[in-house]
């Protein structure tokens, strides 16, 4: 029986994708972006993923992708058509997503962003900022009202790294991680106390501005690839949902079913 639901959301560093059974994630899978990759080679890995975890593809009747790496996009559709057998939606301008967008230009809000709310303001009902460590930090301000307000966008901690490694010819690259004191007494750890200090400091900062402009019982979410190690290191309280984004996803197409 086709009744499970893909979702997958395409970024920059990572593709995530999962498997819902009505509203329980029962798989999910995170793979690394390669931004010349084939429909075969996208399909054929998922199918997979799909058996290892006890799941045929003839039991997936509908897909939604979100994505902010446009290359990819029409790949991964073709991809989801051939293994799935199915037309994927694809979260874009003109998407059914029941939520006021008070932008400028909303067509300029990534598909993510989009995705991220939604699930923000179901899980909360009320005023939220999602923090999404990604290849790019993003913030993202939901109203009392549910509607999208907007935010900021920061460079990502992974981004910040490579770009030290990369303009700093002595200088090692390192893991990201919580050095054991911020005095470091050696390079690599100086360099990790460097990142991360400094990114909380980032991210506290941001969401002390945010915050001013937002709801006094206003909530944090947290979630992508880094959300736990920085959530816990934050001045400000951030609950983390490691699959909010799925959860939009699936929230999306049940909206435009």
């Amino acid at each position: 029986m086709s009744d499970a639901l893909m979702v997958i959301d395409v970024g920059n560093t990572n593709v995530v994708a999962g498997v819902y059974r009505g509203t329980r994630l029962v798989a999910s899978w995170r793979l690394s972006t390669k931004r010349e990759l084939t429909a075969d080679e996208f399909s054929l890995p998922l199918a997979g993923l799909l058996r290892r975890d006890g799941l045929a593809p003839d039991q997936v009747g509908a897909a939604v992708l979100s994505s902010v790496v446009p290359p990819l996009t029409e790949t991964i559709v073709r991809g989801l058509r051939k293994l799935l057998g199915v037309e994927p939606l694809v979260v874009k301008p003109g998407i059914r997503t029941g939520m006021p967008l008070l932008y400028d230009h909303p067509e300029e809000i990534g598909a993510d962003r989009i995705v991220n709310a939604i699930a923000a303001w179901e899980a909360v009902q009320g005023a939220a900022v999602v923090v999404d460590y990604g290849t790019a930090t993003s913030f993202d301000c939901v109203s009392d009202k549910g509607a999208f307000l907007g935010g900021a966008i920061a460079p990502g901690l992974g981004i910040s790294a490579e770009a030290l490694f990369r303009t700093a010819a002595r200088l090692p690259r390192v893991e990201i991680a919580r050095p054991p004191k911020a005095l470091a007494k050696s390079t690599v750890t100086a360099i990790q106390s460097g990142l991360f200090h400094g990114y909380t400091g980032l991210v506290d900062g941001i969401l002390d501005a945010l915050l001013e402009e937002m709801p006094e019982d206003t909530r944090i979410l947290a979630t992508g690839g880094l959300a736990e190690l920085m959530a816990a290191s934050c001045r400000h309280g951030q609950e983390v949902h490691s699959n909010l984004t799925l959860e939009g996803l699936r929230l999306l197409h049940e909206r435009n079913s």
